[in-house]
């Protein structure tokens, strides 16, 4: 996730608190959903595609928020 921006998440990870929540909580939610797919955390299927929803939510948040600081990155170098 986000690898050609891995400079911007360590830094957003040590010093954004929103960032680092978000990014907290889509690991939990990206590690439920590899264990639901693979049998060891039993979940209907529609509780698996809302779990599938929330961690884009996350993902998209988190985006927007690296691509602000990207854009206030390139605004100052």
């Amino acid at each position: 996730m986000f690898e050609s921006d891995e400079e911007i998440v360590q830094e957003l990870l040590s010093s954004d608190e929103e960032f680092k929540r978000l990014y907290q909580k889509h690991h939990g939610l990206k590690h439920q959903v590899h264990q639901a797919n693979e049998g060891s955390l039993p979940l209907d299927d529609v509780s698996l595609e809302n779990l599938k929803k929330q961690k884009l939510m996350l993902k998209d948040r988190m985006a927007a928020i690296i691509a602000s600081r990207r854009r206030s990155r390139e605004a100052v170098g």
